[in-house]
Order: C-alpha cells, then sequence, then structure tokens
C-alpha cells in the first residue's frame, strides 16, 4: 500500500514497546458498473478492516466527475452515514483501508490517491510497499515533480502521468515496469477499472462478480459480505482491464514462479478467506497440528493466544489428544488510545485486552499456541498472566518460524535489532518470556502445511524472507541508501 510508516524504508514510528505484533498490510476494492457502487464498496471495505484500521476512502466516478471522500478512522465511523454514501456517486468506485508502512498517518495519505491526467482522471489505491519506492520519487522530485503526500503510492501516479505512450492502458504498464517491491493495485478512471499484481504475486488480488459486474478484492471475504462470486486469483504479473466491453487480461512481464507472502495464512488474511485455492482457517489448523508434530508437550490443556493463535491452537490440541480450553478472554473493545493517558493505565494495557480464564488454566500444566513472537513483551505479560492464574507450568508454542528479518513489502515489522528471534536464542527467548518451554514451527514444517513436502530451496513456493532472509526482490532503497524523507508540513487536528 502505501503501507506506510514514513518513507524511510523501515520507518520512524514512536517505538512502542505494548505494540508487539504485526500489523496490517492494507485493503483494496473496486467495482465497475454497479449503480450501487459505492455502497458495495463500502460493504467491502468493512470486510477487510482487518488489513488496516487507520484510514480509509473511496473514490467512485459518475460518468462526468470523480468523488472522494477520504477520512482517518475506521469504515463504519465514515461509510455509515447516508448522506456521505449518497454523494460518492456513479456506478464505478474503488476503496481502500489502511495501516501505513510508508508514509505517515495524515489525511494526504489516505487512499485512493487521484490525479487529473492529460487523458482524465485516474484514482488508485495500493496494498503493498515498493522497495524502490524513495529512488524513484528522488528521481521524479529533481526532474519537477511535485509530491503532495509521502506515500509511495504517489510514484505510480507520477509515472503513470509521465509516460509518452498513447493509450492509459499502455501508460499504466509503462509505470508498473518500472515498480519494484510488492503491489497489488486498484485503479479508476473515467472509462475502465484496471487492476495489477507485481510479478511475484507478493500480495493478494481477486476478482468476483456481482449481478454481472466485475470486481477486485484483497480477499475473498469481501466477495463473501457482498454476495458475489468469486471468478479467480488474478495471476502473479498479471494486469486486468475492465470497461463495458467486459474484461482483458494483460501478462506484460515475462513469467516468474509465484512467490505470494507467507504471512496471509499465518496472520493477515481472515480466517474464512480463501488465498490461492487454500482456505486460511484449514492451514493454520494445519500448521498448529504440525507443530504439535514436531514440538509435543505434556499438559492438561491447549489454550490459544486471541484472536489470530485460535485455529492454529486448535490443530495442537486435536493433533495431540489434549483438550482445548479458551484460558484466555479476548476484550474487543478496547481501543488503542484507551490505554495511553498514564504509564500506570499503560501497563495495564496487555490485561485490558486479555483476561484469563482462571477456571480453566489453575492448577493445569498448559499449552499457550500463538501465531508469532515479535518483540516478545506481549508474550511475556501472558505467560505472567497464566501463572498469576494458577497455571503449573506454561508450555509456549508459535505456529510459525522465528522472525529473525524486516519486511519491505508492506508489513511493519520493527527493525531487525528489534525482533526478539533475531537477537536472542530459543533458550534465551524462553527464559526472557518465563516459559517452562519454547518451540516455534519449523520453516519445512509451514510449508508442509500448505501441502507441500517442504521448501524448495532453488525456487522457494513463498516469499518467507521475514524467517530465512532470502528476499525476493531487490532492496533498491535500501541497499542504495536511498535519501530518506520526512514530510516537511504538519498537519494540524
Amino acid at each position: 500500500m502505501d503501507n506506510g510508516r514514513s518513507t524511510d524504508p523501515q520507518g520512524d514510528r514512536d517505538f512502542d514497546p505494548d505494540d508487539d505484533t504485526l500489523h496490517e498490510e492494507c485493503g483494496v476494492f473496486g467495482i465497475h458498473g454497479h449503480p450501487e457502487a459505492a455502497t458495495i464498496t463500502a460493504l467491502g471495505l468493512h470486510a477487510l478492516q482487518h488489513r488496516g484500521q487507520e484510514a480509509t476512502g473511496i473514490v467512485s466516478f459518475d460518468g462526468t466527475r470523480f468523488h472522494s471522500e477520504r477520512q482517518l478512522g475506521l469504515v463504519g465511523d465514515t461509510f455509515s452515514d447516508h448522506d456521505v454514501i449518497r454523494q460518492l456517486a456513479g456506478d464505478s468506485a474503488i476503496g481502500h483501508v489502511r495501516y501505513a508502512t510508508t508514509g505517515e498517518t495524515m489525511l494526504r495519505n489516505v487512499q485512493p490517491l487521484f490525479a487529473e491526467l492529460a487523458g482524465g482522471g485516474f484514482a488508485v489505491a495500493h496494498n503493498g510497499n515498493l522497495t524502490n519506492g524513495l529512488t524513484l520519487r528522488s528521481r521524479l522530485v529533481r526532474e519537477g515533480a511535485i509530491c503532495q503526500s509521502t506515500s509511495d503510492t504517489e510514484v505510480i501516479l507520477h509515472l503513470v502521468a509521465r509516460s509518452r505512450h498513447n493509450r492509459f492502458v499502455d501508460r499504466f504498464i509503462d509505470a508498473l515496469t518500472q515498480l519494484e517491491g510488492a503491489y497489488s493495485l486498484v485503479g479508476l478512471t473515467n472509462k475502465k477499472l484496471v487492476g495489477a499484481r507485481d510479478p511475484l504475486g507478493i500480495r493478494p488480488l481477486v476478482l468476483g462478480r456481482l449481478d454481472g459486474h466485475y470486481i477486485l478484492a484483497s480477499e475473498t471475504c469481501a466477495l463473501d459480505i457482498i454476495g458475489a462470486q468469486f471468478i479467480r486469483d488474478v495471476e502473479n504479473g498479471e494486469v486486468v482491464v475492465i470497461d463495458e466491453d467486459g474484461i482483458e487480461s494483460i501478462k506484460p512481464f515475462a513469467p516468474q514462479p509465484m512467490r505470494p507472502c507467507i504471512f496471509e495464512y499465518i496472520y493477515f488474511a481472515r480466517p474464512d478467506s480463501i488465498v490461492h485455492g487454500r482456505s486460511v482457517y484449514d492451514v493454520r489448523k494445519k500448521m498448529g497440528a504440525q507443530l504439535a508434530l514436531e514440538a509435543p508437550a505434556t499438559a492438561d490443556v491447549v489454550v490459544p493466544v486471541p484472536d489470530s493463535g485460535v485455529p492454529a491452537a486448535i490443530g495442537y490440541a486435536r493433533a495431540c489428544d489434549i483438550p482445548y480450553e479458551l484460558g484466555i478472554i479476548r476484550n474487543h473493545y478496547v481501543g488503542r488510545t484507551f490505554i495511553q493517558p498514564t504509564q500506570s493505565v499503560r501497563e495495564l494495557g496487555v490485561r485490558m485486552k486479555h483476561s484469563a480464564n482462571r477456571g480453566a488454566v489453575a492448577g493445569k500444566r498448559i499449552v499457550l499456541v500463538d501465531d508469532s513472537i515479535v518483540r516478545g513483551t506481549t508474550s511475556m505479560k501472558i505467560v505472567q498472566m497464566m501463572r498469576e492464574a494458577g497455571a503449573r507450568e506454561v508450555h509456549f508454542r508459535i505456529a510459525s518460524p522465528p522472525i529473525t528479518h524486516p519486511d519491505y513489502y508492506g508489513i511493519d515489522t520493527p527493525e531487525r535489532d528489534k525482533l526478539l528471534a533475531a537477537t536472542h536464542s530459543v533458550e534465551e527467548m524462553r527464559r526472557m518470556i518465563g516459559a517452562d518451554s519454547l518451540a516455534f514451527l519449523s520453516v519445512d514444517g509451514i510449508y508442509r502445511a500448505c501441502g507441500y513436502q517442504g521448501r524448495d530451496s532453488l525456487r522457494p513456493q513463498f516469499a518467507d524472507h521475514c524467517f530465512t532472509g532470502d528476499y525476493p526482490t531487490p532492496l533498491t532503497d535500501i541497499a542504495g541508501e536511498a535519501p530518506r524523507h520526512a514530510a516537511l508540513l504538519a498537519e494540524a487536528g
């Protein structure tokens, strides 16, 4: 997406030790030719809310003019207002939910971004992160471009605008050929809805249909909420062009094996989505079952760390034939702003989000199952919570390999020196967290859960760089030490 932290490749967000999770990427949605385009787009974005909660936007086209509404906050906060939807007139629309990994959280970075080009208006929404975005931006600014945001998505608008090709589709493809990194895009012109996926298919994009009208979305759950039919995944390196004449598929890149992001299965995609033909829920249960084979524990109950650890814990419990219990209850109604007022309240943050179910854990040996460990601060507090609730033993099991490398493709990860597994052995991590034992799913194990024999080291089936350090694309902004960009304009409010 933009996905924004700042256009510093690894960002300059204030370090929050309690912010101990991988943050969502972004979600995109588009529909062409439907009389209720904005309403359907808002519903689709609601289903994709898990991919980004910082901001949302919709751009529609009514045959003459484009209409835009972009706001910080949740989809329901903005698009539940009938008057807002009514103002988004037209039968074609695209939308975006955002968690920033490139570009600060401010209104001018909220997508879709829009520009008036020589051939008409063009709006674009982006999930992913460009690993040469800073380098391209620096070049464009030197050549006279005026950038209004700090988002790498704006680079795409400039590249399309500056292309020498006549047809819009050719200009769009010309821009794509200059990009490195990960992207799934939806774009809207006065005639077309376009979608594109990076040559490796790192970020997801699916094609659907509702009442004969085509839809593009990040996940199938966005199709389900509106009763649309899933047609297929947009292929890696494919450009899809939708207009009144139907749909056209263009493949401008040399064929490459697909390498989608493995974290869609581990964490990001909604459990009820189908990603590349696999049920996310089923894969997560298989990850838990595989973890049970690799790292069994003598215990009385298996307890998930909610919500992300639930399917894996079910799989682990079944494979080990150990009872599954909800030993931790999650409060779904705690927002981040609620735990900020004082340090003493901040220290209660984990307990506000998670409460021990004492009756399920007291006096028992428990296996805690979670999807990942990032910094380890939350894991430490949860283990302590379980012991204070009376657990006799706490065995921690993680349904993914240790995260040892940062991501540059749209996942907001800390720098490497803040990743616990990058600087500590498993035994050191166990002692820090306070568990009686700690084990991770192996790299091959995660591939087995997805139906493979293991990882193909010559042609890896997934983008798994956070575990292996094997980055699938050039990291031009990192290797070339592209100038870091900070916003010069601060927005009030």
